[in-house]
């Protein structure tokens, strides 16, 4: 870790001046999933022993970002080339797209014109994955495309089976097994009553699927993968970590997520056992869009 890292990782001061004062405020702390407040370089010691790393992000919130590319960098300077890192944020059909880019078959322009990028990419994502492409690292799309997990949303899981098998190659292999005991998807069912609500959860469960699809795909016993998506898809070790545990032991897997509190010095008790290590953003704090 860096001076800088040391030095800001842990405690952010956010300079502000009011009627001619001027405070410092923390502006997150981070906690073990019992509610025991550590600093980031335990976070990293943590991940020493672990294959996958998956950091829940809000995605509006400027301390997740900023964190991602902190552990980005310290998992580099610990591992090299081994790491690799996966995307909620890509989806799968924009794989080639990638590798052209990397490769400097086409350009920066290109990629982003061509590429279907979130409106907060230049801020949030962009920096990890110039990072990447510079220090010769794979950048996985992890995710299915909008468009599939759209149709499950309208017409259920069986709806995949109608499509080509190259467009099946953008998701996870059918038929898809949903444990449906998981809090996150009980949550999901009830936001929607009937039968909107089961395909809202089928529409997650594609989504969660396909990112473990892709992350197990370019998984070897020497690398270590990072993967970035919203806290929602990580959190309890649900979602995504469900389906990759069937294939990767929990003991391999380290999970970070982030959440938001009017108060941080010390963890909500709705928070706890979120993940690992949960990280605690003042409520107050800006968002990126």
């Amino acid at each position: 870790m860096t001076n800088k890292s040391v030095c800001f990782t842990f405690l952010v001061f956010v300079l502000l001046s009011y009627s001619g004062h001027v405070f410092a405020q923390r502006a997150y702390l981070i906690f073990t999933g019992d509610g025991q407040q550590v600093d980031f370089d335990q976070v990293i010691r943590k991940t020493n022993d672990k294959s996958h790393v998956f950091f829940g992000e809000l995605h509006n919130n400027p301390i997740s970002h900023w964190l991602q590319l902190e552990l980005t960098h310290a998992l580099f300077d610990d591992h090299g080339e081994r790491l690799v890192i996966g995307t909620e944020m890509f989806e799968a059909d924009n794989q080639l797209l990638i590798d052209e880019y990397f490769a400097d078959q086409i350009s920066q322009k290109n990629f982003e014109e061509e590429t279907r990028l979130w409106k907060n990419y230049k801020t949030d994502y962009k920096p990890i994955l110039e990072f990447a492409k510079k220090n010769k690292l794979k950048l996985i799309a992890t995710n299915v495309p909008r468009r599939y997990a759209n149709m499950v949303y309208h017409k259920g899981l069986a709806v995949l089976s109608e499509f080509t098998d190259e467009a099946k190659s953008y998701m996870a292999p059918l038929p898809i097994e949903i444990d449906t005991t998981q809090v996150s998807y009980q949550e999901i069912t009830q936001m929607v009553e009937g039968h909107q609500g089961k395909n809202m959860m089928e529409a997650q469960a594609i989504k969660d699927a396909t990112m473990a699809h892709f992350i197990l795909e370019n998984s070897t016993r020497k690398t270590i993968f990072l993967h970035l998506n919203g806290s929602y898809h990580s959190d309890r070790k649900e979602g995504v970590v469900n389906f990759l545990s069937r294939d990767i032991p929990l003991r391999k897997i380290l999970t970070i997520t982030t959440v938001s509190q009017d108060n941080i010095d010390q963890l909500d008790e709705k928070n706890h056992q979120l993940a690992d290590f949960i990280i605690v953003v003042d409520s107050s704090m800006t968002k990126t869009h």
